[in-house]
C-alpha cells in the first residue's frame, strides 16, 4: 500500500474541493470517498469512515462538515476555510444559473425525464458506495452480523416504516455506540 499523502497547499485544497463538488451534484458520498481515499490518499478508508460518521451527526451538510475537518486537519482554520470555499464557490454560481434555467424550462417533459434519470443514477452511486464502505465492518469491534443487522434495521425503519431519521439515528446510533463501547471495554 502506498504511503498517505497530504494537500500541498491551500490552493491545492481549494481546487481539489472545487473539482470534487463539481463531480457530485445530488449526492457526493461516492465521489468524496473515491477522491479523498483512493485518488488523493489524504485519508485512509478508516479515517474516512470515522470522519464521515462525525460529519453526519454535526449540523449542516455532511460534505461541508467533512471539508472543514479535512482542511482543518492539514492547515488549521485557513485550511478549513479554503476547503469550504472550494466546495461552495463555483457550485453556488452553477446552481444559481441552473435555477434560472429551470424556472424557464420547468414545464418541459424532457427536463422532467432528465431529472428522473439523474435520480436513478444517484441512487445507484450511493448504493455502490455503501457496499464498498461495508468492507470496514470486518475491522469493527462489533461482529459483522451485528453491524449488518443494525444497518438493515435502520433501512427498514427509515425507508419502509417511515420513522423520522433523527429518532432512528439517536436510537440505533446510541445502541451501536453503547454496544461498541462495551466490546472495547471487555
Amino acid at each position: 500500500m502506498t504511503a498517505p499523502s497530504r494537500p500541498q497547499s491551500l490552493s491545492d485544497l481549494f481546487i481539489s474541493f472545487t473539482l470534487l463538488a463539481l463531480q457530485g451534484f445530488g449526492g457526493v458520498l461516492a465521489v468524496v470517498q473515491r477522491e479523498l481515499v483512493e485518488r488523493k490518499r489524504w485519508l485512509t478508508q478508516e479515517e474516512f469512515i470515522e470522519d464521515w460518521a462525525v460529519a453526519q451527526i454535526m449540523p449542516g451538510p455532511n460534505v461541508v462538515n467533512l471539508s472543514l475537518m479535512v482542511g482543518g486537519r492539514w492547515f488549521g482554520l485557513p485550511g478549513a476555510l479554503a476547503a469550504l470555499g472550494g466546495l461552495l464557490a463555483l457550485p453556488l454560481l452553477i446552481v444559481l444559473g441552473l435555477a434560472v434555467l429551470h424556472d424557464r424550462f420547468a414545464d418541459s417533459p424532457q427536463v422532467a425525464g432528465a431529472l428522473r434519470g439523474m435520480a436513478a443514477v444517484c441512487a445507484g452511486l450511493i448504493g455502490a458506495t455503501g457496499l464498498k464502505l461495508a468492507a470496514t465492518f470486518r475491522r469493527h469491534p462489533l461482529p459483522v452480523a451485528w453491524c449488518v443487522a443494525i444497518a438493515a434495521l435502520g433501512f427498514v425503519l427509515v425507508a419502509l416504516l417511515k420513522c423520522p431519521l433523527p429518532y432512528v439515528l439517536l436510537g440505533l446510533g446510541g445502541l451501536a455506540c453503547v454496544m461498541t463501547y462495551r466490546r472495547l471495554k471487555a
